[in-house]
């Protein structure tokens, strides 16, 4: 199981809906600040691996600068992280998405967890986000895979982030390779439902998986 926030929520209830259903936490994503005031990025529950957002990068910025700062907080963030046995995920993010978002391109990530050389600093990899800035995804897949970086991996269909049976991208192709290469995380299916919930919603697209 993974959401982008349960801040909203007590953690006891989250909890509770998890024993029941036979779930474990899989991700969840650390505080963005003001969500509603455009802030994406500024870690409850028995969750292994928690997704630090980068953030936005200001008109005018000095990027080297912003980086450096990055760098310096993430070394800090993984050393409290080390303790609570607790891997921090970092993530490009199209700018379709979210326009300006720091982080946008597989390489930039990847040179940013090698510099700060934390063992429990990880890529999160969505193939919806490497898709649409980049492409060439079973290339990236077995170029990075084998290196041990990527931590999470996650999928939706490509153009509208709908269920990955829809749109360009092969998943049961790319699933095959993921396997081959030997990944053993989990893959998160971040997408928004064809159908809304008075149809179904998420429920009535999960035809998908068995095939």
């Amino acid at each position: 199981m993974e959401y982008l926030f349960h801040y909203a929520w007590p953690k006891e209830e989250l909890a509770a809906h998890l024993r029941g259903n036979g779930l474990r936490q899989a991700l969840f994503n650390a505080p963005p600040g003001d969500w509603d005031g455009n802030e994406r990025g500024i870690a409850a529950l028995s969750c292994s691996r928690v997704h630090v957002m980068a953030g936005l990068v200001p008109q005018g910025a000095d990027r080297a600068r912003m980086r450096a700062v990055y760098v310096e907080n993430l070394h800090w963030a993984a050393q409290q992280a080390a303790g609570a046995g607790v891997t921090l995920l970092i993530e490009p993010i199209n700018t379709r998405d979210i326009p300006g978002f720091f982080l946008n391109r597989e390489d930039e990530v990847h040179a940013v967890v090698e510099e700060v050389g934390a063992p429990n600093l990880k890529v999160q990899m969505d193939l919806y986000h490497c898709q649409i800035v980049e492409g060439d995804l079973a290339i990236k897949l077995r170029q990075y895979l084998p290196t041990g970086r990527i931590g999470h991996l996650q999928i939706a269909g490509v153009p509208e982030r709908h269920e990955p049976d829809v749109g360009e991208l092969n998943y049961a192709y790319l699933f095959k390779l993921i396997d081959e290469l030997g990944f053993d995380g989990w893959i998160g299916c971040e997408y928004r439902p064809r159908s809304g919930k008075e149809k179904g919603g998420t429920t009535a697209g999960l035809g998908w998986m068995p095939r």
